[in-house]
């Protein structure tokens, strides 16, 4: 089984972390006495669950249970488990302007300023910090930088550039769905619900998704929206966003919206990026 030691300075991102790997699946302790870590992996272990790995929280807060944690850690390897240690650092100034802005208390020391908490912290966690698998220094890092960094530690480089879009289509008279990221009115486009022999049917079927997509204006709106989300799609993962929903309207969103959410499938896919299309009001009157 996979173990990852979350461990470094208070203040240095070692929350953000934990939700990273909790949102991964990996099953999360915060600030257990590391003489119990042998024991938490067994019972994770024999409960059979599917997970991809442990995440131990070992930080100043466990004072006189740090003594002894390398023991615990060849105890650990000894057992089969391949341990990693991932220590988050900063500057000082960085983690007194951090303490600053929350108003908190440093954790290492009852009495004394942040300064001193910090160094003692330092000294506390040197032996930690000198058996760490990665260093990560979050000085210059915000949250989004800090999560991607992670989450390319746990995945790889691959896993975490990826990005879920959620692609549906809508009808105005139904309302706008409250999840909605991106919102794009196709109102404009030419209309099959008054062609005759178009109207009992859906923007899946071939005919009405024909007559959409043949229009000139509908190649013109595509090609610019398709260069829009070029630009979008890799902000909102350099940003951190994991989950886009986009969200296309015509008027009862059965004919127009269906056929172009229907088309873009193959640009998403071109592109790389993981797509889950719904036609929220396709069947509705």
């Amino acid at each position: 089984m996979r173990i990852l030691v979350i461990s470094g300075l208070s203040g240095s991102g070692k929350s953000t972390a934990v939700r990273v790997l909790e949102d991964e699946g990996f099953f999360c302790i915060d600030n257990l006495p590391v003489q119990l870590f042998p024991t938490i992996i067994d019972l994770v272990q024999k409960a059979q669950e599917s997970v991809p790995g442990v995440a131990l929280v070992m930080d100043i807060r466990g004072r006189d249970f740090l003594k002894g944690f390398e023991k615990v850690f060849q105890e650990i390897d000894g057992a089969g488990h391949a341990v990693e240690i991932i220590f988050f650092d900063a500057t000082d100034e960085v983690l007194i302007r951090r303490f600053s802005e929350t108003r908190r208390r440093h954790p290492a020391l009852e009495s004394g300023s942040v300064p001193e908490g910090i160094r003692h912290e330092r000294d506390q966690l040197a032996g930690l910090r000198h058996l760490a698998t990665l260093v990560i220094d979050t000085s210059e890092l915000n949250v989004h930088q800090l999560r991607e960094m992670v989450l390319t530690r746990v995945k790889g480089e691959a896993g975490a550039r990826k990005m879920t879009v959620h692609l549906q289509s809508f009808g105005y008279r139904f309302g706008i769905p409250l999840e909605s990221d991106l919102v794009m009115d196709v109102r404009f486009l030419p209309n099959p619900h008054f062609v005759p022999e178009l109207k009992p049917f859906t923007g899946l079927d071939p005919r009405v998704r024909n007559f959409v997509l043949e229009k000139p204006e509908t190649g013109q709106f595509l090609a610019r929206f398709e260069n829009l989300l070029e630009y979008l799609l890799p902000a909102y993962q350099r940003e951190g966003k994991s989950y886009l929903t986009i969200s296309i309207g015509c008027t009862g969103g059965r004919h127009r919206s269906v056929a172009l959410v229907d088309e873009l499938q193959g640009f998403f896919a071109r592109m790389g990026i993981v797509v889950k299309v719904s036609h929220r009001d396709m069947e509705k009157g």
